[in-house]
């Protein structure tokens, strides 16, 4: 029995779902979002909820029923409200730019380094030590968020680096902490 699979997702004011066989589109203020479903999993619509079903209790089929309600849940939030990752830079002249679209960063390197805004999501540099990926697509905005974080990681004897905002970086004593 899942338990993730079986809650129903509910659909917030201004949110539309269409199901066609096993392409979902969900539309809301924010923007639209499609994806296609394993042909396992059934939807179901009622009253502002919908239902995710699978045809039986095996094991791919229970894996993709919670997975697929998770998605399903992921994509409603993500039209009615968005996603936003937060990013703080740690170093003696680290800093982040917004040139246009793009990111540029001066992270200790002898070039800066240029960061792409894909489709969908949007940079804010509010200070130029912290960086804001946003956007609608949860998997979208991780991965771009990721891949700024991966240009410069947090290193463990000064701490300095691109790291997500609250994220611990365990600390090493280093040749003089013997």
């Amino acid at each position: 029995m899942s338990r993730v699979g079986n809650k129903p997702v509910e659909l917030p004011e201004g949110v539309d779902v269409t199901i066609d066989g096993q392409a979902v589109t969900v539309k809301g203020s924010m923007g639209e979002l499609n994806r296609s479903f394993h042909e396992r999993i059934g939807f179901d619509m009622d009253n502002g909820t919908v239902t995710v079903t699978r045809p039986d209790d095996s094991r791919e089929s229970r894996a993709l029923h919670g997975l697929s309600r998770a998605l399903l849940a992921n994509m409603v939030i993500g039209v009615s409200d968005g996603y936003r990752k937060e990013l703080e830079i740690q170093g003696v002249g680290y800093r982040a730019s917004l040139k246009g679209q793009d990111i540029e960063l001066l992270v200790g390197f002898s070039h800066p380094v240029t960061v792409e805004a894909p489709e969908g999501v949007t940079f804010e540099v509010p200070e130029p030590t912290r960086i804001l990926v946003s956007g609608i697509d949860k998997e979208q905005v991780g991965q771009v968020a990721a891949n700024i974080r991966k240009v410069r990681p947090p290193e463990p004897y000064k701490g300095k680096g691109i790291r997500y905002v609250g994220e611990y970086v365990r600390r090493k004593a280093g040749k003089a902490g013997k």
